[in-house]
C-alpha cells in the first residue's frame, strides 16, 4: 500500500489564513476529521482523545493525572503539595493543542456539541494544571488560553441556540460568556483587559449579528413602538419605551 498522501489531498489546496475541514469514513468505518494544513493534513478521531491514542490506559493525559491526584488524595488525605512536573505540564499541554485542533475544525463543520464538550474539556484541563503545577512558565501558557476557550465555548453555545430559534437565549449566552471573561481576568489582576479583549469585541459582534437575523424581538418591537410614539409626538411613552430599550440592550451585553 503507498504511503504516499498526495492522492488525498489532491484537489484540497491549502490556503493561507483560511481553515479547511472535512469529514471523512476510516478504514475502520469510523467517522474522522481532517484539517488541511499547509504541508498536508491532519486528521483526527471524533470522540474520545483526538490523535485516538489512550496514555496509561486512560481517555487522555488529563484523565490519567486526575486518576493520580486521587490515588495521593486516598494515600495523603490532602492534595496540597500534589505537583504536576514539567513533563506532565508538557503532555498536558501539547494534549490541549490536539482538543483545539479538533473543536476549531467541529466550529467550522457547524457541529456545536462537539466544540461545547471540547471547550469545556480542555477549560477543565487548563484549571487542573494552573492548580498544580508550580513552574510559572506552564501557568502563563495555561492561563493565557482561557479567554479564548471561554469565547468558543460561549459562541458554540449561543449559535446552537441561533439554531434552535431560540434568539434570546442565544444572547443570554453571549452575555454570560462575557462576564466569565471578565471575571477572569478580574481574578488575576488583569481589569484593564476587559476593555481590550479581542475575545469580548468577537462575542459582541456575534451578538450584534444575532439580533440582526433573528425575527422580531422584544427589542426590535419596542424600537418600532419608539419611532411610532416619536412620530406620535407622545413623548412621555417615548420616554418610557426608552428605558425598556436600555434595560434590555444592557441585560444582553
Amino acid at each position: 500500500m503507498s504511503k504516499d498522501i498526495s492522492r488525498i489531498i489532491e484537489g484540497w489546496d491549502y490556503k493561507l489564513g483560511q481553515i479547511s475541514v472535512r469529514k471523512i469514513r476510516g478504514d475502520d468505518g469510523k467517522e474522522k476529521i481532517q484539517m488541511r494544513v499547509d504541508l498536508g493534513v491532519l486528521q483526527m478521531e471524533t470522540e474520545g482523545r483526538p490523535d485516538g491514542k489512550r496514555p496509561h490506559n486512560k481517555e487522555s493525559f488529563f484523565e490519567y493525572y486526575l486518576s493520580q491526584l486521587e490515588e495521593y488524595k486516598a494515600k495523603k488525605r490532602l492534595t496540597n503539595d500534589f505537583v504536576l512536573n514539567d513533563e506532565a505540564c508538557e503532555k498536558l499541554y501539547k494534549e490541549a493543542i490536539q482538543y483545539y485542533q479538533r473543536y476549531l475544525s467541529l466550529f467550522y463543520l457547524k457541529e456545536y456539541q462537539g466544540v461545547i464538550r471540547d471547550t469545556e474539556r480542555n477549560l477543565k484541563a487548563h484549571s487542573f494544571a494552573i492548580d498544580y503545577t508550580t513552574s510559572e512558565k506552564y501557568k502563563a501558557l495555561f492561563i493565557e488560553a482561557i479567554p479564548y476557550i471561554i469565547m468558543m465555548n460561549t459562541k458554540a453555545k449561543a449559535l446552537l441556540k441561533q439554531e434552535e430559534e431560540h434568539y434570546d437565549e442565544a444572547l443570554r449566552e453571549i452575555k454570560r460568556g462575557t462576564e466569565k471573561i471578565g471575571e477572569f481576568f478580574r481574578n488575576y489582576s488583569q481589569p484593564k483587559m476587559i476593555e481590550d479583549s479581542k475575545e469580548i469585541k468577537s462575542l459582541r459582534e456575534l451578538a450584534k449579528q444575532i439580533q440582526k437575523s433573528s425575527p422580531l424581538t422584544e427589542l426590535k418591537r419596542l424600537k418600532i413602538e419608539l419611532t411610532e410614539a416619536i412620530r406620535r409626538e407622545d413623548f412621555e411613552k417615548a420616554a418610557l419605551l426608552r428605558d425598556r430599550i436600555k434595560q434590555i440592550e444592557n441585560r444582553d451585553l
